[in-house]
């Protein structure tokens, strides 16, 4: 092909403002139309109030929060990785480095509880 049809292809397509439109209506979660036209409700973020909640709690309450969140996790993937879990959505993906990670900071999280605890008692 040459340079000429593809600029003919391409002035032939929908113009960007067009492509945007559909490009709403085919994400429901930006708040547009679903396929049928009914109107969508808009994306929640209710994820980025859950982390902002949670680095409250571990700034409020420091490594005990750190130690109690890693163990759950960790205790979480645990099981699943026994009941066959190999892959997960986290980002790191394979649930050893996810143990693994969490394991760090379970020990980062005790660490953290024997050094107040220390400085508290003048160690």
């Amino acid at each position: 092909m040459s340079s000429a049809s593809d600029a003919k292809r391409i002035a032939a397509g929908a113009l960007p403002s067009e492509l945007m439109a559909a490009g709403k209506a085919r994400h429901p979660s930006r708040g547009g139309a679903d396929p049928d036209g009914q109107p969508t409700a808009p994306f929640d973020p209710l994820r980025l109030c859950i982390f902002a909640t949670i680095a409250l709690l571990g700034w409020v309450a420091g490594p005990a929060a750190l130690t109690v969140f890693a163990a759950i996790g960790f205790a979480g993937y645990w099981k699943a990785r026994r009941n066959g879990l190999t892959r997960s959505n986290c980002y790191l993906r394979d649930t050893r480095l996810v143990l693994a990670y969490l394991g760090l900071l379970l020990g980062a999280g005790l660490w953290g509880i024997y050094a107040v605890a220390a400085g508290f008692l003048g160690r």
